[in-house]
């Protein structure tokens, strides 16, 4: 497996679409292809690292697992350990890249008719309190919808679509070329096998109409930045009654002004006076939840760290909570009064002769407590 970054090899954004993956495999493809470059072997290995980085960010599930854990989310025995043109979802786009359908009698595993809608992007922006607790809103996506006048056929009423007699009802046409057999989409139908004659006109012959749907979602507890929810079904209508595309929902929590996320766990600072630190108390830390108790000990040194257990974040699709680690932060008195000053060179004084007033120690806590 390549450990260059896939983005990278692609040349593409990581906030990049499915479709715009895809045109960038698909320029790079062209360029590296072997058989557009015999004998030239770091020309196969480039090719080799692009079917496996694409094979990895077309496939959403494995992508979102890539964008979170890197390689190690996409290890061996995933798409990304497939070989040249070994289990790779996009090497039957350079069929069509090079007008190379079927070979000796071979065919490839692209059928012909109808395609499948097309996958939806939907970005929605949540408050660390709301990724903690779990959403459930609507939201409404534009997306292409079935025409109701003539159910997806896109033949006018009363009329349906007839099969295509270039190609037979196939939505491919064969021609033979030497040895090889090769065929190539039906210009005539474009690749659907059917053919209309009298369109619909509330559609104009597409059988789909770009609408707004307002759909209800359920966002789990414990999401993080960049997490992908996919909802099935809920994409585009397909091509001429084919199958609903999907719908996946990319969640951006937004940053907490008080806590810093770490997977499961949050973090945070909070300032303690001198005499705090020195002689013990009990505070009020900010939780998820609420305000907490949390008691420091005698001595406790600036950028010491407490856990509170269970009060981080839900852990996403698991059981439990992470912990709020709280980091303390001592602050040194400014701007001090005449009497906060004779008091603290007392202090001093009793210190550096390692003796024990307690007099003067009650006396500090009670000005800088």
């Amino acid at each position: 497996m390549s450990k260059r970054d896939y983005y990278d090899i692609l040349g593409a954004r990581r906030e990049a679409t499915d479709q715009e993956l895809k045109q960038a495999y698909r320029r790079l493809a062209v360029k590296c292809h072997p058989d557009k470059n015999p004998g030239d072997h770091e020309a196969e290995e480039r090719f080799k690292e692009l079917n496996e980085a694409y094979s990895v960010l077309s496939q959403p599930e494995l992508r979102a697992r890539y964008d979170r854990f890197g390689h190690a989310g996409v290890g061996a025995g995933t798409a990304a350990g497939a070989g040249f043109g070994q289990g790779f979802s996009g090497f039957e786009d350079l069929f069509d890249m090079f007008g190379i359908g079927e070979m000796f009698g071979g065919r490839t595993s692209r059928r012909a008719g109808p395609r499948r809608g097309s996958d939806l992007r939907y970005d929605i922006d949540l408050t660390l309190e709301e990724a903690a607790d779990g959403l459930q809103t609507k939201i409404r996506v534009p997306r292409l919808e079935t025409c109701e006048v003539c159910r997806g056929t896109g033949a006018a009423e009363g009329s349906q679509p007839t099969r295509c007699s270039t190609c037979s009802g196939n939505g491919q046409v064969r021609y033979q070329q030497g040895f090889f057999s090769v065929s190539r989409t039906c210009s005539t139908c474009r690749g659907s096998g059917k053919v209309i004659k009298d369109v619909c006109k509330g559609c104009r012959g597409e059988g789909r109409l770009e609408k707004d749907k307002l759909l209800e979602i359920k966002i789990p507890a414990g999401v993080d930045n960049g997490s992908r929810l996919r909802i099935a079904g809920e994409g585009e209508a397909g091509e001429l009654s084919a199958p609903r595309g999907d719908l996946y929902v990319i969640v951006h929590v937004k940053e907490h002004e008080r806590f810093e996320r770490r997977d499961a766990n949050l973090y945070c600072t909070i300032p303690v006076s001198f005499a705090q630190a020195a002689l013990g108390a009990e505070l009020s830390v900010p939780t998820l939840e609420g305000e907490q108790k949390l008691r420091i000990s005698e001595g406790t040194q600036s950028s010491s760290v407490f856990r509170l257990k269970g009060k981080g974040m839900p852990v996403l699709g698991g059981r439990g909570r992470g912990d709020l680690y709280v980091e303390v932060n001592v602050v040194t008195p400014t701007n001090l009064s005449r009497e906060q000053r004779r008091l603290l060179e007392e202090f001093a004084k009793v210190e550096a002769d390692g003796t024990h007033d307690r007099g003067i120690v009650d006396k500090v806590k009670d000005i800088f407590g």
